[in-house]
């Protein structure tokens, strides 16, 4: 898939977002690049495995009274992890979904965990 229109799936599920997220989404810049690079994947402790997105900065809730001037938080979606994860576009699609929603999580204060176990409570759910 060209990089437009990955970054467009990236939009799109920007779009998906509950309203009331989306109005307190403030400050944070969202890209796409290739892949993680050794270094970002030494950083998570990474050996095996993949990492589709990947969010940088201080979640709301860790922000204090005097939080501010600062550089946007920094979102990441790694385009070529998921479409090589993927089996179609469709499923390239629903991962950038996913992966979208995983990092806007960590903005919002959840951690990996929390996030992993709501993702789970939804597909068993039929969501």
């Amino acid at each position: 898939m060209d990089r437009s229109s990955f970054e467009k799936l990236v939009e799109n599920a920007l779009t998906r977002l509950p309203r009331r997220f989306k109005q307190k989404i403030n400050n944070i810049s969202i890209e796409v690049e290739d892949s993680p690079s050794r270094e970002v994947l030494q950083e998570m402790g990474i050996e095996r495995g993949t990492l589709f997105g990947l969010y940088q900065g201080v979640p709301l809730p860790a922000r204090e009274w005097n939080y501010g001037n600062v550089l946007p938080d920094r979102i990441v979606i790694y385009q070529r992890p998921i479409e090589l994860a993927a089996q179609s576009p469709e499923e390239i699609e629903e991962i950038v979904l996913e992966t979208v929603i995983h990092e806007i999580g960590h903005y919002f204060g959840f951690d990996d965990d929390e996030l992993y176990r709501m993702e789970d409570e939804k597909r068993k759910d039929g969501g």
